[in-house]
């Protein structure tokens, strides 16, 4: 089956089309670079996302702290990673850039806080 994508690894966002043929390799149409048959080829064999939430935070100013994944996660991982989220109560003070979860599910991504909260 050929999948039509739209190639964001750089500006110029080539319209791709991409196929799974014979043999497990993965043919790929209309990019423009390298990089562009890399990013169809992910996304056909282990489609990765950024996750952006919010996790609770103790502070009265600042109920629920932003955060973001340190780096793409696979979508498998993305509703479990949610879930998680939401069971979070992070304790102030919180530099940005802190690492809330560690190498989630041994994935190599950490959860960081995406802002600074004092007490």
């Amino acid at each position: 089956m050929k999948r039509k994508l739209i190639c964001i690894a750089c500006p110029v966002g080539c319209h791709l089309t991409a196929e799974a043929v014979e043999g497990g390799n993965i043919e790929v149409e209309g990019n423009r670079c390298p990089r562009g048959k890399a990013y169809a080829v992910n996304e056909l064999t282990d489609p990765k996302r950024m996750v952006t939430g919010v996790v609770r935070c103790d502070s009265p100013a600042v109920p629920f702290l932003p955060v973001r994944t340190s780096e793409a996660i696979t979508m498998k991982l993305i509703a479990p990673l949610l879930a998680e989220l939401r069971k979070v109560e992070i304790h102030c003070p919180v530099a940005a850039g802190d690492v809330l979860i560690r190498d989630f599910r041994k994935s190599g991504v950490d959860v960081v806080a995406s802002r600074a909260v004092g007490k």
